[in-house]
Order: C-alpha cells, then structure tokens, then sequence
C-alpha cells in the first residue's frame, strides 16, 4: 500500500464536483471520474480500480433514489470484489440503509471531510487486497484436482496445475497451448489470481479473425483524429493491464506487421497509440495462448522467432479431453450439479450407459462440448437420472436405445401418455368421456394433458419417440398399454 496509489473510480453526475474531489485526495490517489453510471465506460474502470466512489449528492439531479441503489446493485453483480463507497447526505437514514443493505461497503457525508474519506478509501482498498491475496493462499493450498475452474485428476492435469502454481508468483511470461475448448482461457485467469497482481486487472482479447488495423486498434489505442470516426482519444488493452495481466488469445493469428510492435512493449515496456509519437509506459505480464504450433509457424516465416521465444519463457499445455478420458466422469458431474441448479432441474446423476457413452465418446470439442451436452442433457431429462437417450444421437452407439434402460420415473410417465392419448381417441377427444373411461376427474385429465404434452394431432404409436415429442425415446408396443376395467387400477399408476 506504500508503495502504490489507490486507484479510485468516482461516479458523478456533476463532473465539475468530482474534479474537486480528485485535486482534494492528492497525490496518493489515482482518480478517474466518469459520469456514465451505467455503460461500457463504468464496467471498464471497474476492471482498472481498487475502490468505487459513487457521489450520491451530486449525482441526484432529480435520479430517483432507486436508479442510485440500482447502481451499487449493479457493481455487486459485475465486480463483487470491488468495494463501493457512497458519498451521501447522511441526514437521510433511510437512504443511507439501503445503501448499506445493497452491499456498499461504506458511506461517508457529502460534502466529505477529505480526512475521513482518504482513510475510509484506503482501509477499503486494503480489505479488498487482503481478500485477494486470501483467495491465492488458498487457491495455492487446494488439492491437486481444482485449479480455479479448471477441474481434472489425470496425470497430465496433476502436472499442468502444479507447474501453473509455481509459475504465477513468479513474473514470467506464459505461452498456453492447447485445442480449441481445452480451457487455455481459464488456466491463464487461475495464473494471474495467483499471481502477485491478483489485485490488478486481467484484460482479455482475442486475436482470431480480426483484421489487423482492428487488433492495433484495441491493443494500443488511438488518439483524437488518428482516422476518421476517431472523435475522442481511446485507451488501448494495453494501458487497462497496467499493472496486471494481458492474455491474448489465438497469439498465432497476430499479423506479421503487428509483431515487431507487440515485440517492442515486450522489451522496452511501452508503445505509442495510434496517431501519437508520446511513448506510454507499461507494466504488465503477458499470457498468451493458441491452438496453432507456433513452432512450425517460426519455420514457415509466418511468426518472428524473436516474438515466439519471448511469448515462450513457460509453457503449458492443456491435453485434448480424449488424451484424458479419466477426467470425463469428474467434468460431467460438476456440469450436472451446476446445470441442474441453474435450470432448476432434478438431474442428480448419470445412468450407467449414458456414463458409459460420455467416457467412449471423442470429444472434438474438448471440455467446453462436454458441458453443452451435459447442459441439453439435464433440460430434456424430467427425473433424477440422465439417461441415454437425453444425449445427443451424434454421440449415442448407432442403433435404437432399449426401452429397458430408462429410468423408472420416465417408464411411468411414457406408459401414462400412451394410455391417456390412446383412451382420448379412442372418445373421440372428448375429455369428459375419456375422463370417465380412465375414472379420474376431468380437471385432473386436464392437468395430465399438460403435463405429459400430449397433442391432438400426435399418433398414439408414434407418442414416446422422437417424432411425438421430440425426446429421443422409442415407442412401446401397443400391446404394453392395457385396458383398464376399474379407477383403481390407473390411480397405482398415475
């Protein structure tokens, strides 16, 4: 904390009062003020800062006092870790609890003793360093099968998250490699929250597709009138990961022409933006990642050599998830139970097959297919058990599903549709004289016609495949479906 400013993003209307407020804390506060409260412009200061200093007075402006709290709302959603401190008029007890109560982490009278609000600015950011720092001590103390959001007990994962540990203290660059899906994104976050700059930013821009005056563009930034449309001066990725970490993705995509200038911050540790000779200095750590072989890319001349052993002081690679089919079961059931409580769904396990068939299965999108098709799985499943038949049939055995694997409660809930559509024509799809058939009340038909989705124009034979209801499953013998001569006998069922 001695040795570095508190970087504070002050929030206000009234842009002629933050600048006051900023020449006030002095030279030991790095402010910048914006008075978009809530747009692309807030949510990038909220990736560079310590602390938020939202003025609630100033900002009034006839704001109700719900768009105010609105706002700290909205802070906690897209940056929790980011403490928030409200400027307000402390005379208003009621407001200044529901600031609290939305999650600010204090709040001091506005206009503010600078004293009182230098003090308050620094123990926030201090608590908020200390949180960070908390996180890497116990992320570095977890077990060698989590790494973050990186999950795997392999052996070639055991070794890939124990090189990441001792690497992320030490300020190195780091080159991922890995196919498309394997998690090169999430290993280069769990580094940097490692790392010594856990409390600074880690901008993240990828270099796929993009043409290369675009790419210059976001990286280094441009100034007022650099080309047309330019109306403003623009911070580049560059200058946000002052002080942390740029990740670059899809490395191997990056012009030839725009390497000497990525070389160039790499050695000398600034640039100049687009339309200026002024050099900007820079301190960052650089993670880079690609599906490519960067190597074979030096031999061809398609990527300097000199760039390449910079990017490559460390290398890690993620293996493709086929390479490490004894991770698919843990993978699976961390999709499931996440899947499952954000779909508010009952999915709890996997069936045997269905387990079967994703360990067999080759995965050419790696981890991130894997959870799509967890993700489709426990939506189409309606019990507690993913079956075979909720995957999808391009990663099913070629051949029908036996009936014989379903779970029990789908058995039951196939036998009700067919008995309920087949008894509806049968009456012509008159509900009260098929309600009366099946001895049960009409409102309770009504209640089972919905819930089984049960339709007019579906065929009787045709209502548990895939061309009734569109699960995948296959139809009963017609046979199957009995005739029931008394109430009794359905209600055991229904």
């Amino acid at each position: 904390m001695a040795n570095s400013s508190v970087r504070v993003l002050l929030l206000c209307k009234d842009l002629g009062t933050g600048a006051a407020i900023g020449r006030a804390l002095g030279k030991e506060f790095e402010v910048r003020i914006s008075d978009e409260f809530q747009s692309e412009k807030s949510n990038e200061g909220q990736d560079w800062c310590d602390v938020v200093l939202l003025d609630m007075v100033a900002s009034g402006n006839g704001e109700e006092p719900a768009f105010l709290v609105g706002t700290i709302q909205q802070f906690r959603r897209t940056a929790p870790k980011v403490p928030v401190i409200a400027l307000c008029n402390e005379q208003d007890s009621v407001f200044v609890s529901q600031v609290i109560e939305q999650g600010a982490y204090d709040t001091v009278s506005n206009p503010p003793n600078m004293a009182e609000l230098r003090l308050v600015l620094r123990r926030a950011t201090k608590t908020r360093r200390a949180e960070d720092e908390l996180d890497r001590l116990r992320t570095m103390a977890a077990g060698n099968g989590r790494l973050h959001e990186l999950l795997g007990t392999s052996p070639a994962m055991v070794e890939v998250f124990s090189l990441a540990r001792k690497i992320a203290p030490c300020d190195v660059n780091v080159l991922v490699t890995g196919e498309t899906g394997t998690g090169k994104e999430l290993l280069a976050r769990a580094i940097h929250r490692m790392s010594l700059r856990a409390a600074r930013p880690l901008v993240a821009f990828s270099c796929a597709n993009l043409p290369e005056t675009l790419i210059e563009d976001e990286l280094f930034g441009h100034e007022k009138g650099a080309f047309t449309g330019a109306l403003a001066s623009r911070r580049g990725r560059m200058e946000s990961a002052d002080q942390g970490t740029l990740f670059l993705d899809e490395i191997g995509d990056l012009g030839i022409g725009l390497q000497p200038k990525l070389l160039r911050v790499l050695q000398e540790r600034s640039f100049e933006r687009l339309g200026s000779n002024t050099p900007v200095s820079v301190n960052l750590r650089l993670i880079s990642a690609s599906n490519r072989n960067l190597s074979e890319m030096v031999q061809r001349g398609s990527f300097r050599e000199d760039l390449y052993y910079r990017l490559n002081v460390v290398q890690l690679h993620l293996p493709p998830l086929r390479e490490r089919r004894e991770d698919i079961p843990l993978l699976a059931a961390h999709f499931l139970q996440e899947s499952a409580q954000q779909f508010n769904r009952k999915a709890k396990r996997f069936s045997q097959p269905a387990l079967r068939v994703l360990e067999e299965y080759g995965w050419p999108g790696n981890v991130r297919e894997l959870e799509n098709v967890v993700q489709r799985a426990v939506v189409l499943a309606d019990g507690h058990t993913v079956d075979l038949w909720h995957l999808p049939a391009g990663i099913r055995p070629v051949g029908d599903v036996s009936p014989l694997t379903r779970s029990y409660e789908d058995e039951v809930r196939h036998f009700k549709k067919r008995l309920i559509l087949r008894t509806l024509q049968e009456c012509g799809w008159r509900k009260a004289e098929s309600a009366r058939a099946l001895g049960m009340a009409r409102g309770y038909l009504h209640r089972l016609i919905n819930q089984l989705d049960i339709r007019q124009n579906e065929d009787a034979t045709a209502s548990v495949n895939g061309n009734g209801n569109g699960n995948g499953h296959h139809p009963v013998p017609d046979e199957a479906v009995p005739q029931f001569q008394h109430a009794a006998e359905f209600k055991q069922i229904a």
